[in-house]
């Protein structure tokens, strides 16, 4: 397991991605424990992205709990459709959002909260969980982010 990410602080975005991934393989290779990987998946993604808010909701009967995150309190459960997060469960898909005040039924956990990202992981063809990635700037997230962050949720598919 590695014990400290090594992300040169200089490089941008697409080239952090590129260098975070394999750590983050790294990190949760040989730990059975769900929380404790998606624990240190949101961690990373924080350190190294700089997210205002990075975390995750869980399926649980039908609601999104949420789970393991980092940065300010968060809502704690979700119903399905609702929000952002509850869109992408509802949808299968992952949703993209510049301006959350433009996204109809936009929960807002955070009045800070200006651009959104949310991405499915799936177990047994179902949405399992989230991942929930929140921004204080507008328009902040792009294709790479997408791309970048769909390929972490396949490493967290392979863990569920």
């Amino acid at each position: 397991m590695a014990e400290e990410l090594i992300i040169a602080t200089s490089a941008d975005k697409k080239e952090r991605y590129a260098t975070l991934i394999p750590q983050i393989e790294s990190l949760v290779e040989g730990e059975p424990d769900t929380v404790a990987n998606l624990s240190n998946i949101a961690a990373a993604l924080k350190q190294t992205m700089s997210f205002f808010w990075v975390g995750f909701y869980i399926v649980k009967n039908d609601q999104l709990v949420l789970g393991p995150f980092q940065g300010p309190i968060a809502c704690t459960r979700i119903n399905f459709g609702k929000g952002v997060c509850g869109a992408s469960w509802k949808e299968k898909k992952t949703i993209l959002v510049p301006n959350v005040d433009e996204f109809p039924g936009h929960i807002a956990c955070s009045s800070a909260s200006k651009s959104e990202i949310v991405l499915p992981a799936f177990r047994n063809g179902e949405v399992a969980l989230v991942l929930d990635v929140d921004s204080d700037v507008l328009n902040d997230f792009d294709e790479t982010d997408r791309e970048s962050l769909e390929k972490v949720m396949r490493i967290i598919e392979k863990l569920l």
